[in-house]
């Protein structure tokens, strides 16, 4: 059985995210998303790991795990059983800080391979940052993320 992982801050969640995970279920056996645990959020690792999990629920994505990951992703990767690492990519600067990182990856780790899913069209311009800005500024941004993270920022942003 091949088990992915899918490393990533995800604050929050995306609808991109989201279509990442599904594709990936369809290719690999297993997938397991690791949260980062980080200072510099707006969500909390608890709040993203749960909106994660809504989500995957919500959307009714079997064979999937999110968990949280502090340390080195691939040592977690080896924890996990994961041999594959996925990452999305949705422009030129995304693939020069994702090749860094693949390679050095590839130093500590050489029996696990980086795999890299080109984000769909329709969420090419979405990002956790953008999201987070245009909620914080009362944007409805329910076409671009799960329910769950839409009602969870409007709540973290006051609006209703």
């Amino acid at each position: 059985m091949t088990v992915a992982m899918y490393p990533g801050r995800f604050d929050p969640v995306t609808n991109g995210h989201m279509d990442i995970v599904r594709r990936a279920t369809e290719i690999f056996e297993s997938v397991v998303v690791a949260v980062f645990e980080t200072k510099s959020t707006l969500f909390t690792t608890e709040e993203r790991i749960s909106l994660f999990r809504e989500a995957i629920a919500e959307a009714e994505i079997p064979n999937v795990r999110v968990l949280s990951l502090s340390g080195l992703t691939v040592n977690k990767a080896h924890e996990e059983g994961a041999h594959v690492l996925v990452r999305g990519l949705r422009a030129i600067t995304d693939f020069s800080v994702e090749f860094d990182m693949a390679m050095m990856n590839a130093k500590m780790a050489p029996d696990i391979e980086s795999v890299y899913l080109m984000t769909a069209l329709e969420h090419l311009f979405i990002s956790g940052t953008r999201i987070r800005e245009v909620a914080a500024l009362g944007y409805n941004i329910d076409a671009l993320v799960p329910m769950a993270v839409a009602a969870a920022l409007k709540v973290k942003f006051n609006h209703s």
